[in-house]
């Protein structure tokens, strides 16, 4: 492997100690003829010179790159969440370094550490641990933390919220107002926040109606690309096998609800025609399939560029906003939903 050239190869390329190279490099303010520092940083370009930004981060004890751990890429709810804190992370001239836990709460502790490790100092997280041991540990060491989408109970943690329990409720109102009275709701594993909430908000809408939940709950949570729609397939098989079809299925968020339509579809239902469907989230794929898919909005790109302002404010200023954030949800009317009103 050819080795990495360092500032002292560039202060003999151009005879000159490595302090003088450092300066040049790093613009500092310490004075060096105009000539000297044209000639240092045509060399450095002449010579593919890549600097040593951990070496710097070290030394200096600051860092320009902030972390990202989220639970799945696969889900383009998170890959909006991305591009959002993305966004504002380049405006700000800092890097940002992603890790897809892969539903694994190992895992997302191993990464944890290796971001503080690699001296990144700030982090945003959609965590799925339920063990937050290994998150306070580098938070008391000095890691500064927001967390999105599943709220983690710390006073030292920023959260940026969304109200998925309105969310619920909302999705549920909706159908009922349509004249949907058997509808059912299915769901990954309520082992999240957000999953129970938005279960709470579909229970207490049909308890409200006076109508009787039907909810069809995943078992185990193993990871893949597709698990989510693969599970929207699966949840609808043994929805459909259980007894009465219901009119309307309520999924825990869009990919889920493709796999519902696509199981629907593939045993002979038509959707809306013969079963309706409601998904949560707002992904852009759900308008792009057939019917387009109803759901609740969750403002995801607006939720990533929230989240690192408020990791930057942390980082830049040393201000940790004094309240989260609360996001609401928003209804997308489309044509997966049938109007059973004569």
């Amino acid at each position: 492997m050819k080795k990495s050239l360092t500032i002292h190869d560039i202060a003999k390329m151009a005879e000159v100690s490595s302090a003088t190279v450092s300066r040049v490099l790093s613009n500092s303010s310490y004075p060096v003829s105009p000539e000297l520092r044209s000639k240092i940083l045509r060399i450095a370009k002449e010579a593919n010179y890549v600097p040593n930004m951990l070496g710097k981060q070290l030394k200096t004890k600051t860092s320009m790159t902030i972390g990202v751990i989220i639970p799945t890429i696969t889900n383009t709810f998170y890959s909006s969440v991305i591009l959002g804190v993305e966004e504002i992370a380049r405006k700000n001239n800092y890097q940002v370094l992603l890790c897809n836990s892969f539903q694994d709460p190992v895992l997302e502790d191993k990464y944890i550490q290796a971001m503080f490790e690699k001296q990144v100092r700030g982090l945003v997280i959609s965590s799925i641990s339920s063990d937050k041991k290994q998150l306070k540990h580098f938070i008391d060491m000095g890691l500064n933390v927001v967390a999105l989408d599943q709220k983690v109970e710390m006073e030292e943690v920023c959260q940026v919220d969304f109200d998925y329990r309105k969310g619920g409720v909302m999705a549920t109102r909706h159908l009922i107002s349509k004249g949907h009275k058997k509808i059912a709701y299915v769901t990954a594993p309520l082992d999240r926040p957000s999953r129970v909430s938005i279960y709470d908000g579909y229970a207490s809408a049909m308890k409200e109606a006076g109508l009787e939940p039907v909810v069809v709950e995943a078992g185990n949570e193993t990871y893949s690309g597709t698990y989510e729609f693969e599970n929207g397939k699966a949840l609808t098989r043994k929805l459909l096998a259980g007894g009465e079809r219901p009119s309307a299925v309520f999924a825990c968020n869009d990919m889920t609800a493709f796999g519902v339509v696509n199981e629907l579809n593939g045993q002979g239902f038509k959707v809306p025609d013969d079963v309706s469907v409601m998904g949560f989230d707002g992904i852009d794929f759900g308008q792009m399939i057939t019917p387009p898919l109803s759901t609740v909005l969750q403002p995801t790109y607006e939720m990533g560029r929230l989240a690192c302002n408020m990791l930057l404010d942390m980082l830049i200023d040393g201000k940790k906003p004094d309240i989260g954030i609360m996001l609401q949800p928003k209804l997308l009317e489309r044509e997966s939903v049938a109007d059973l009103r004569g």
